[in-house]
């Protein structure tokens, strides 16, 4: 991959601060749809199970993984690359006298992964030395054969990667021809066929696929030098090609020509909007600092959700072990005892690794345990967290959450995030009559700059678009806005939550985690959020 890409790619994101570790080997597009024999995987996971055991291993599981990704990238008139990757390996785990152990080999052959499996419970011997306590797992299912995929019509890597271009290109052209002078637009396809097998029973084949199509939308004031973008307010999802089909029945349209998706995305729409809504941005007026009602759309508040409530809600980080990589949590154990008031009585959160569409819906998690949904906060009180295997009985809980993840079979799994998203208003509510009742207000759409501090309670977020609100109507668009927040105070601001008609997911494809550094995709859902008295400040400065 060139370094050109690898920065473009870098940047992308809620919470990318890393791409996979491990981008495996250029192969030809054709090859992205071969899959490996679930009979031939099953021998090689017996072989590294039997060698585990012989080793002295209490515990054992095996992960054989195809990671498959194609990366199309394109800017006006010109395909700058086309990047076509496979990665395929076993990865062995052990446990050994209460110590983990890893090891892994690129190599597909019985005696490579045995060979794999006695490397790791030699680890574990090793790392044994320096174990402070002894691991503890919770119970899992013996689940025997089975089997998950994700629920797609149309299998993106057998799509011709013509027709890729093509889309691009067009995409690009149409959103030229609507204003834009400089126009980007990315596909990017996953697919990870993974193979899990341990000691305790389970052979789960799982195939997973993931999509997004993102782009930037630039225009420029050629008199002054100024330029103002807009990104896509598509969702990355998980789903199949047909999310790309554009459906009328997929999108309406809001004040201020903002176009709302469902389902399906229609790109070419959204480009053209973006290219004159980052044209408008050029003449619109700065916004005046100070205390404001903020309707947060779905496209926007995701990312609030990812770095306020996900993030700060993992077990691993609330203990302290992800302290040097992205910080810890306010949210410490003691509060969850106390009953803390996380937000205001209408803010439930919840966590799923089901859901359908997400990118992080899976049948099973990388330690072979049935997804599920739980909540994590309910009706504004902190009650759960985000656990796996080894970290249930911190909680007191008697099985994992299903929440264990890794970016590649040389990569051991830890917590991942699960699919952390806002429940929707139980009474109806629009966003027109949401809008209609706030006097001072900004609309605030798609994700932008942010930072957050490294016990995830003081940040501030950014947009794409801003629409200013006066007696409840939308008067017209704004710049250069940004809210700042303490996590707390800034849930129990929210005072009306949209319902569930206007539900929608949005979501990281690349977020980070993890020394080394590892990547996952993650989606949160929420419907339209009112937040009451936040202080919004400028983000314009002047350049001398």
């Amino acid at each position: 991959m060139h370094r050109r890409d690898f920065l473009t790619l870098a940047g992308l994101g809620a919470g990318s601060l890393v791409l996979p570790s491990l981008f495996g080997r250029a192969i030809a597009a054709e090859a992205l749809q071969s899959t490996l024999d679930v009979a031939f995987k099953k021998r090689l996971a017996d072989a590294a199970l039997g060698a585990a055991r012989a080793a002295g291993a209490g515990y054992c599981d095996v992960r054989i993984g195809r990671y498959l990704r194609q990366f199309v990238i394109t800017r006006e008139a010109n395909v700058e690359n086309v990047v076509n990757l496979e990665s395929t390996g076993t990865g062995v785990r052990v446990l050994v006298d209460g110590t983990w152990g890893f090891a892994a080999t690129s190599e597909l052959g019985e005696d490579a992964v045995a060979a794999a499996a006695r490397q790791a419970v030699a680890i574990a011997r090793a790392n044994a030395k320096a174990q402070a306590a002894r691991v503890e797992l919770a119970p899992a299912p013996a689940l025997g054969e089975v089997a998950w995929t994700t629920p797609i019509r149309t299998n993106a890597m057998a799509v011709p990667l013509k027709e890729k271009v093509d889309l691009l290109l067009g995409v690009n052209a149409d959103a030229m021809a609507a204003g834009a002078d400089f126009f980007a637009s990315r596909l990017f396809l996953v697919n990870e066929q993974k193979y899990f097998a341990s000691s305790e029973g389970s052979y789960i084949d799982q195939d997973v696929h993931r999509i997004w199509a993102p782009f930037t939308a630039t225009a420029i004031d050629k008199a002054s030098g100024r330029f103002r973008t807009r990104d896509g307010l598509g969702a990355p999802v998980g789903m199949g090609y047909e999310y790309l089909d554009g459906a009328e029945s997929g999108r309406f349209r809001l004040p201020g020509d903002v176009v709302q998706y469902f389902g399906s995305y229609d790109l070419r729409a959204d480009a053209v909007a973006a290219a004159r809504q980052a044209r408008e941005k050029l003449t619109a007026p700065s916004v005046k600092p100070g205390k404001y009602d903020l309707v947060l759309d779905p496209s926007h508040l995701f990312l609030t959700i990812h770095e306020s409530v996900g993030h700060a809600l993992e077990l691993d980080r609330v203990l302290g072990y992800e302290a040097n990589y992205a910080g810890t949590s306010f949210a410490t154990l003691d509060k969850r005892e106390e009953g803390f008031r996380y937000g205001s009585d209408i803010v439930t959160f919840f966590a799923d690794k089901t859901q359908p569409g997400s990118l992080g819906a899976v049948g099973y998690d990388d330690e072979g345990i049935p997804t599920k949904r739980w909540d994590v906060i309910r009706d504004g009180v902190l009650v759960d967290y985000q656990a796996t295997r080894d970290q249930a009985h911190i909680l007191g809980k008697d099985a994992s959450d299903g929440c264990s993840y890794a970016d590649s079979w040389s990569s051991v799994q830890f917590q991942r995030m699960a699919n952390v998203s806002l429940a929707p208003g139980k009474a109806p509510l629009s966003v027109a009559d949401m809008i209609k009742d706030v006097e001072k207000g900004i609309y605030i759409h798609g994700r932008g700059s942010y930072s957050i501090d490294q016990q995830r309670y003081n940040a501030q977020f950014g947009g794409q678009l801003f629409y200013a609100i006066e007696d409840g109507e939308i008067t017209g668009m704004v710049e250069d806005v940004a809210y700042q927040m303490r996590t707390p105070e800034f849930w129990n601001a929210c005072s009306a939550i949209c319902d569930e008609r206007d539900f929608r997911l949005g979501g990281s494809f690349f977020d980070g985690k993890g020394q080394p550094s590892q990547v996952s995709a993650v989606s949160h859902g929420s419907a339209t959020t009112r937040f009451d008295g936040i202080n919004v400040i400028n983000t314009a400065r002047s350049l001398g």
